[in-house]
């Protein structure tokens, strides 16, 4: 499968981003976000969530570590950043939510973990720019569930581009 790259141009796009990705998601889904501190990994979440339909505020679970939320398909948002050992991320269990769909931010120092069925996003700064708020965000879908979204996947993420601050890179 290809990874879709776009560019959000603004905090607000990154997240209209996730609320967009919500009805391509189902229960047992696993979304993995990488990317540096401050690049929108938490922002991301919190539109999937209110794609979802998640009636709270979504906050980072930087300290607790997992924070589950009620909606439509639970959501269970994960940071894996502080924890020491990729067995501790084993210990957490995840790959057992077949009723909710888990978001876990820093996933990428923890991929080996994690089942290949999974929508990896990776954001970065455009150019590096720390001030600026241009993220370049690319999907990458694994496994043969994300196979059968592809294309719903993408007809997401061109609608989301054509109604909000969203673009090719």
């Amino acid at each position: 499968m290809n990874a879709i790259t776009v560019v959000t141009r603004s905090p607000r796009a990154t997240r209209a981003l996730g609320r967009a990705l919500a009805p391509v998601l189902r229960a047992g889904d696993l979304v993995l976000l990488a990317g540096e501190l401050g690049t929108g990994k938490t922002e991301l979440a919190k539109g999937i969530g209110d794609g979802l339909g998640v009636g709270e505020t979504i906050v980072s679970p930087t300290f607790t570590i997992a924070r589950e939320y009620e909606a439509s398909i639970p959501l269970v948002h994960v940071d894996v950043y502080r924890l020491d050992r990729v067995q501790e991320v084993t210990d957490l269990a995840l790959e057992e939510r077949d009723d909710a769909v888990t978001v876990v931010e820093w996933g990428d120092a923890a991929s080996s973990v994690f089942p290949i069925d999974r929508l990896e996003i990776g954001i970065g700064r455009v150019d590096g720019e720390a001030t600026d708020d241009q993220r370049t965000v690319t999907l990458e879908p694994g496994g043969d569930s994300w196979r059968e979204r592809a294309g719903a996947l993408g007809a997401a993420i061109t609608a989301a581009a054509d109604r909000d601050d969203i673009g090719a890179p």
